[in-house]
């Protein structure tokens, strides 16, 4: 056999592992018939490749139960099922005062989770880092696993992010993206936050032209057009930076920039305080502890100071909202992260003043149901679908851990 019918002979048999992998990570247990109708394969390279997964690491092969009692002529249907010591996939939300992991399985499913908070100034890169790996493996040791497990972890950073897995310059952005592929075991793929919680709003709620608005202290959008993420080559697309210039303080002040909901409701708050001539629940809190919480509270219970905040938080997001639908044609925007389960004020009141008589349809305004934990929540989607979509580019924890294969 020459080199090239070698190589092509070899490059079918991943395409084939790869093709069955795929499939065993949709079922849980399925007959080499099963199989060959899913894949198109025909028996001998079902059984042949499935063999060759199973010593692998990839799949087990599973006892017919039923059949087994049985006295019939032939032999029982072979059946298999993913090994679930092959792996287990990692995501890992390193915000700037926080880190959230969770552990799950090949299929999704979530196994354990840990958050911690921290302080990033303090750490410093190569502390933010060694966090990380820590904070991983005690979620791990939760579940009788360790860091040999881990095929892939997926971290989710406030910064930019070219197709290097490289942020701009910056003091902020360098510290952010902190080295994590130097302190981590196992692949790591580092990715924006505001990216992967568009990711986690189309596994949720799937559409095909939606802006994901992540905002708590600063404001990032992952942009859905057409059905595919918008990256951009340097990776800042959906920063936002637009912002910036529309509430320059010439054309409406005080308003922010770039800040984000939750930094805004607090700035405004604090800033008001005092020369606010009206009653408000707000003066009960001392001036330096008022957060975004607090003012959205406030305003449940009707308070007037609380209130105007609320209505200008809405005005900011109708016109994100105009913008947004007039350039990329976006159909829906998702209000997603911690402050998206009291964020319904505030949605309603940018509805009441999008134009009615747009020439456009304007997008529909939505709150995120996943929480705090979207962007963690995106990682695993995220490894997830690279691990499905090239299992040939990981090796089983079972392969790594037998002392010589099975024969």
């Amino acid at each position: 056999m020459n080199q090239t019918t070698a190589s092509s002979t070899q490059l079918l048999r991943q395409i084939n592992s790869d093709a069955l992998v795929r499939f065993a990570l949709q079922e849980h247990v399925f007959t080499a018939g099963e199989a060959m109708a899913a894949t198109g394969l025909t028996r001998a390279t079902v059984l042949g490749v499935c063999d060759g997964l199973v010593g692998a690491g990839w799949l087990e092969e599973v006892e017919d139960n039923q059949a087994a009692g049985r006295t019939l002529k032939g032999r029982p249907a072979r059946r298999y099922q993913l090994r679930e010591a092959a792996g287990v996939v990692v995501g890992l939300d390193a915000g700037e005062t926080y880190f959230t992991t969770i552990v799950a399985d090949l299929r999704g499913r979530e196994l354990g989770t840990r958050r911690q908070s921290i302080d990033s100034q303090a750490l410093g890169r190569p502390g933010r880092g060694a966090k990380a790996r820590e904070l991983i493996r005690l979620a791990l040791l939760d579940i009788g696993r360790d860091l040999d497990d881990v095929l892939l972890t997926v971290v989710g950073i406030p910064a930019p992010i070219d197709a290097n897995g490289l942020s701009p310059e910056g003091e902020f952005w360098h510290l952010m993206n902190s080295d994590f592929a130097s302190h981590l075991t196992g692949r790591v793929v580092v990715e924006n936050d505001a990216n992967l919680a568009a990711i986690a709003e189309r596994a949720h709620e799937p559409s095909a032209n939606q802006a994901t608005l992540l905002t708590g202290e600063r404001f990032g959008a992952g942009l859905i057009v057409d059905g595919r993420l918008l990256r951009g080559p340097r990776g800042g697309a959906g920063e936002m930076r637009f912002l910036n210039t529309l509430t320059a303080g010439k054309f409406v002040p005080d308003e922010g920039g770039a800040d984000g909901f939750g930094a805004l409701a607090r700035k405004w708050a604090r800033s008001r305080i005092h020369s606010y001539e009206g009653k408000t629940l707000l003066r009960h809190i001392p001036e330096g502890e008022i957060n975004a919480e607090d003012v959205f509270q406030a305003a449940r219970q009707g308070d007037p100071l609380a209130a105007d905040i609320i209505a200008r938080l809405g005005a900011r997001l109708a016109r994100i909202a105009v913008v947004l639908s007039s350039l990329l044609d976006i159909e829906r925007i998702v209000i997603a992260g911690g402050i998206s389960r009291a964020i319904d004020p505030v949605l309603d009141h940018a509805r009441s003043l999008l134009p009615a008589d747009a020439d456009l349809p304007l997008p529909e305004l939505v709150a995120s149901t996943l929480g705090a934990e979207v962007v963690v929540k995106g990682c695993i989607e995220s490894a997830l679908t690279r691990v499905e979509h090239e299992p040939g580019a990981f090796l089983p924890r079972a392969a790594r851990s037998w002392p010589t294969r099975r024969q």
